[in-house]
C-alpha cells in the first residue's frame, strides 16, 4: 500500500510540477524536466546523503514512467486540469504525507540519528517542490509564510518518535501520515501561515 501510494504521490508531484512549467510557458523538454526534478528530487537528494545505492528511482524505474506520464498529461491536458486545483492540492498534501514517512522510514532503516531521520522526512517531502520553484523562478514555497515543511516536519516527528518507542507501525504510520495531511489541508482551508517578520518602518 505505501509502494501505491508512493507511486500516486510521485504522480501528483509530477503534475503539479508540469503545472507550474507549462505557467512559465515551457516546452514539454521543460516541463518533463520539472515534473522529474519536483517528483524525485527530495527522495534523490536523501539517498545521495543517505550514501544510499542505487538511488531508488535507478533501482525502480517505474518511477520515471508515472512521471512522464504524468507530465505529458499535464501538458496536453493543462486547461482542464487548472479547473482541479483544489483537488491537486489535497492530492499533494497525501503525497506530503506519504513522502515524509518513506524519508524517515530509508534513514531509521540505515540506523540514522533520530534527528537525521526527521530531516530526511522533511527533505523527502519539500525539497522536490524548492527546486520547483527555483527552476521557475519563484520564491520557494516553503520559504515563504505558507504552512507546508511544517506540517511535514510534525508528521517526521510523531513517526520517528513511535519508530523509537518501538509502537505498533501499523498505529504509527497512519497516526504521522494523518497528522501531515490534516494540518495541510487546515493551511488550505483556513490560510493558516507561520509568523513572518515585519519591515521596519523607515525613520
Amino acid at each position: 500500500m505505501i509502494y501505491v501510494l508512493d507511486l500516486f504521490g510521485t504522480a501528483v508531484f509530477a503534475i503539479t510540477g508540469a503545472l507550474a512549467a507549462i505557467g512559465k510557458r515551457m516546452d514539454i523538454f521543460g516541463v518533463a524536466v520539472v515534473a522529474m526534478v519536483t517528483a524525485i528530487g527530495g527522495g534523490t537528494l536523501r539517498d545521495l546523503v543517505l550514501g544510499r545505492e542505487p538511488v531508488f528511482w535507478v533501482g525502480d524505474p517505474t518511477y520515471l514512467v508515472v512521471i512522464l506520464a504524468a507530465a505529458i498529461g499535464a501538458f496536453i491536458w493543462a486547461w482542464s486540469m487548472r479547473h482541479y486545483m483544489t483537488q491537486l492540492l489535497i492530492a499533494d498534501a497525501l503525497g506530503l504525507a506519504v513522502f515524509t514517512i518513506i524519508g524517515s522510514q530509508v534513514a531509521l532503516g540505515r540506523q540514522a540519528h533520530a534527528l537525521v531521520a526527521i530531516m530526511m522526512g522533511v527533505m523527502t517531502g519539500a525539497v522536490g517542490g524548492i527546486l520547483r520553484d527555483v527552476l521557475c523562478n519563484e520564491v520557494p514555497l516553503i520559504l515563504r509564510k505558507e504552512i507546508y515543511a511544517t506540517a511535514s516536519l510534525a508528521g517526521a516527528i510523531i513517526y520517528v518518535a513511535g519508530a523509537r518507542l518501538n509502537l505498533n507501525p501499523n498505529l504509527i504510520i497512519p497516526l504521522a501520515m494523518a497528522a501531515v495531511f490534516l494540518i495541510r489541508l487546515a493551511a488550505i482551508k483556513w490560510k493558516l501561515s507561520l509568523p513572518v517578520a515585519h519591515k521596519q518602518p523607515d525613520r
